[in-house]
């Protein structure tokens, strides 16, 4: 089932609901692969949302291994499920070779992460 509340209230950009919505839906197992999405249009109109703040939300989901698209048939859950934590592994690789490469050894390169951490909110 393809629940999405928005909130008009809240200090965050309805896309970015919209995203953290359906990614925490899928992480919990309540949206799994294959699982057909409303199109932009029908979802922009039952949320009374732009059709462009939907297509955002559904591009950076799609550019984040969540969504895939299969043109005229529509989007769906791709059938990886949940590629965050191999992003996430990919982001933290990312970081080590930085870090090695400017020559900081490991405590300061955790201490950057905690600060890092405490300075932005969780997402979803």
């Amino acid at each position: 089932m393809f629940e999405i509340e928005v909130s008009a209230d809240s200090p965050v950009p309805p896309y970015e609901q919209l995203r953290a919505s359906v990614l925490r839906q899928v992480r919990e197992g309540t949206l799994t692969a294959g699982t057909k999405i409303p199109t932009v249009r029908a979802l922009a109109a039952e949320l009374g949302l732009a059709p462009n703040t939907v297509a955002r939300a559904y591009r950076e989901l799609e550019s984040d291994g969540v969504l895939e698209t299969r043109g005229r048939q529509g989007s769906f859950i791709a059938a990886s499920g949940d590629p965050t934590r191999d992003a996430a592994g990919r982001a933290a690789h990312g970081y080590v070779e930085a870090v090695r490469r400017l020559g900081l050894d490991d405590e300061a390169a955790l201490s950057y992460i905690r600060d890092a951490l405490e300075a932005s909110p969780p997402a979803g």
